[in-house]
């Protein structure tokens, strides 16, 4: 299965970004707003100049109390994984443990069209194993 089914099975395709001098605050209240964990830093909502977390935040603030004063661009993470639609779901949910990330941004063409987030791999995950049991149930009960 490739990311791209995972991503026309998701109830929204809209990608929420910020940019990156828009304040932590604001940050806060887009995350809060959306009910997100992660959102994409950038300038034309297209491209991707970074990812900004919960994590990001709860990091800075252990360490920098001061920390909502700052701007998105003083805490994003500015090296960004990412995968295409072609990307198989397996190969993603490896990559996402290893790397300990639990979003990933799906470009093509270098221009941002979705993101995957671990709840979606493990959503697609249950409902493939969900059919495979009801597969299996009804073989075993045919008469």
């Amino acid at each position: 299965m490739r990311i791209g089914d995972v991503l026309k099975a998701k109830p929204s395709h809209e990608v929420v970004t910020i940019g990156p001098d828009a304040g932590v605050r604001e940050l806060l209240a887009k995350l809060s707003e959306h009910n997100v964990g992660a959102l994409i830093v950038s300038s034309d909502g297209a491209t991707i100049e970074g990812i900004v977390s919960e994590r990001d935040v709860v990091r800075h603030l252990h360490s920098d109390g001061t920390v909502i004063n700052n701007t998105v661009q003083a805490i994003m993470t500015a090296v960004v994984q990412t995968c295409d639609q072609d990307t198989q779901v397996d190969e993603l949910m490896k990559t996402m443990t290893e790397r300990r990330i639990r979003h990933v941004p799906v470009v093509e063409d270098d221009r941002l069209v979705g993101i995957i987030s671990i709840g979606d791999v493990v959503k697609h995950r249950i409902d493939q194993l969900e059919f495979e049991r009801d597969q299996l149930d009804s073989y075993v009960h045919q008469t």
